[in-house]
This record gives C-alpha cells, sequence and structure tokens, in this order.
C-alpha cells in the first residue's frame, strides 16, 4: 500500500479511496478511453482519447500536429481520468441519490517515443487495450502512418482510484417512506458484429472479435 500525497488523497468520502497500484492498474485495464488534462497556453483543456496500460506507463496516441500531443511532448504536467459507471443507486431522496462507480486519477508527465520500434510496441499495447489480438489480424502502420503519428507515454508518477459499491444510504428517518429505493446495475455489452459493407466474400469473422462478442 503506497503512502498517498494531498495531490491525490481521497477528501470527500476518504473510505473509499484506494492507493494500491495493483488495484488502481486492475480498474484502468478495464476500458480504454480516458480524459486527458492539462493547461494550454494559460488555459484549461480536457479532451477524451483512448489510451493503452503497459507496466507504469499510460501510451496515447494522435495525430502529429494535434494540439494535445504537440502540448505534452514538451514535458508539461498532465492529469488523466479514467470513470467506469456499474449502477445507478437510487434512494429515497434525491441528495442521496448517487451512482456506483469505479474511477482513477492519476499524475505524470509525458514524453515523445520517437523509435519506430517503441513506436509499434506502444501502438499495438493501445490496439491491445482495445481489442485485444487485433494488431496481429490487421496491416500494420506504414512508415507515411507512423510519421503522421505521435506517440507518448506517460509515466504514473502518483495515483489513486476510487470505489462505490453497493445499497443506497438514506437517512433514517427515510426508511418509513413507501418510495422505492435500490441499485439499477450498468453492464458493459457488445452487440452482434456488423460486416463492413464493402468486404470481401468468404471473408469470417476473426479471433478478436469472436473472444469478444459472446
Amino acid at each position: 500500500m503506497e503512502k498517498p500525497s494531498d495531490k491525490v488523497r481521497v477528501k470527500r468520502i476518504p473510505k473509499r479511496g484506494i492507493y494500491d497500484r495493483s488495484e488502481i492498474y486492475e480498474i484502468l485495464d478495464k476500458d480504454c478511453v480516458c480524459h486527458v488534462a492539462f493547461v494550454y497556453d494559460g488555459y484549461p483543456v480536457i479532451i477524451p482519447t483512448i489510451y493503452g496500460r503497459s507496466g507504469d506507463e499510460l501510451y496515447l496516441h494522435g495525430a502529429s500536429t494535434s494540439r494535445m500531443m504537440m502540448a505534452l511532448a514538451e514535458g508539461i504536467p498532465v492529469s488523466i481520468a479514467v470513470t467506469k459507471v456499474n449502477g445507478i443507486v437510487l434512494a429515497r431522496s434525491l441528495f442521496n441519490s448517487s451512482m456506483n462507480y469505479e474511477s482513477v486519477v492519476l499524475f505524470g508527465h509525458a514524453k515523445e517515443v520517437t523509435s519506430q520500434e517503441e513506436k509499434n510496441q506502444g501502438l499495438a499495447v493501445i490496439s491491445d487495450q482495445i481489442l485485444k489480438g487485433r494488431w496481429e489480424e490487421a496491416r500494420q502502420p506504414s512508415a507515411k502512418e507512423l510519421k503522421a503519428t505521435k506517440l507518448l507515454k506517460v509515466y504514473i508518477q502518483e495515483a489513486s482510484a476510487k470505489r462505490r459499491e453497493g445499497d443506497p444510504g438514506d437517512e433514517k428517518a427515510d426508511y418509513a417512506l413507501d418510495i422505492w429505493a435500490g441499485v439499477i446495475p450498468i453492464h458493459r455489452s457488445y452487440g452482434e458484429p456488423i460486416d463492413d459493407s464493402l468486404l470481401k466474400e468468404g471473408i469470417s469473422r476473426p479471433h478478436s472479435v469472436k473472444a469478444i462478442v459472446k
């Protein structure tokens, strides 16, 4: 268990705070979309993007001319957040209604990946974060495509997670009210794959797609 600094310590309902890196990484590995916050030209910016985790680093990619990618490549401080909502918590009062969720907030600095070998490795990490195994099935990036793509890795210097789960927490007097209370679970599921309208005949679904669609 890591001792959290004031920067990452959970202050609102501290008992929900998580500082163990293995638990934090477990939450990160459940998703592939994050929100990246940084200061650009004197004003705050937050941008959603795809990520991939490898060890203590997150990989981010984007167009070489992207405002975010160019700014972060300079090594400015960055904060990244990931949230997974697991349920709507309906209390007897609106005040105590909530969400069941898992979230991570991390801090670090980005570094541009310049070697072609590591660039391919980092892009493969991102690809597998979205759909495991797809990197090996699809055409690899060309030299032109790699040149048009900037890849950054963010070392996770500090991080904390927060989790809420379970029933609503109502006021004692409200339990006598004739109002329904409970949790509506939210589950992620994948629909039936839709073939590309220009797909050649005779091409079956690859293993990565079959593995994720039950």
